[in-house]
């Protein structure tokens, strides 16, 4: 009888570490993330399964062009792209991302603008001071994001810049559906 009590203890205590370990990771390091509507199309497919990276941003801060999970105000989780570090200007013209009056290219962008019509716009031209809290530049420990899909995503534009305290994570890998599963590059 004793050995069986102790096959069931230290069953118990495996399990136990198991659940700990799942636990410690989930909370700390990794976690996953459903792609929930069309907003970072054609990058990211709605229903596509996510990891978060919840530790990189512990070491190191977002670059531009990541793709950010974080808590939007009064609502769910979004994901969507950084645009603008803090300290930058941020101006969409006619179809060009301008930080600090310099055109950058967005690569993620190409598909969207090949099978655009001619009267169809990709990103509707607007300047960092016409956004919510009206900024010159983007305030210290803040990031301005995107969707890829700009003409169907809720962003920088309608809630602001994102404080980065707010920033769950980097998310770069699809695990599922395994069609799907890739590393996601800019």
């Amino acid at each position: 009888m004793t050995k069986k009590k102790n096959q069931w203890i230290e069953w118990l205590k495996a399990i136990l570490i198991a659940f700990g370990l799942v636990f410690f990771i989930r909370m700390f390091l990794f976690s996953p993330i459903v792609v929930d509507g069309p907003s970072m199309l054609p990058t990211l497919h709605d229903r596509d399964q996510m990891i978060v990276n919840k530790f990189i941003y512990k070491i190191k801060e977002p670059e531009r062009f990541d793709i950010v999970v974080f808590h939007a105000p009064n609502q769910k989780d979004f994901i969507k792209r950084v645009i603008g570090l803090p300290g930058e200007h941020v101006k969409v013209k006619d179809e060009v991302l301008y930080i600090n009056g310099k055109p950058v290219e967005e690569p993620f962008l190409e598909d969207l603008k090949r099978a655009k019509k001619e009267y169809q716009s990709i990103t509707n031209d607007f300047t960092l001071e016409e956004l919510p809290g009206g900024y010159e530049e983007i305030p210290e420990d803040h990031i301005l994001v995107l969707g890829d899909n700009r003409g169907n995503s809720t962003d920088s534009r309608m809630i602001g810049v994102i404080p980065l305290d707010e920033v769950v994570g980097k998310a770069s890998v699809i695990y599922w559906p395994p069609e799907r599963m890739q590393i996601v590059r800019e």
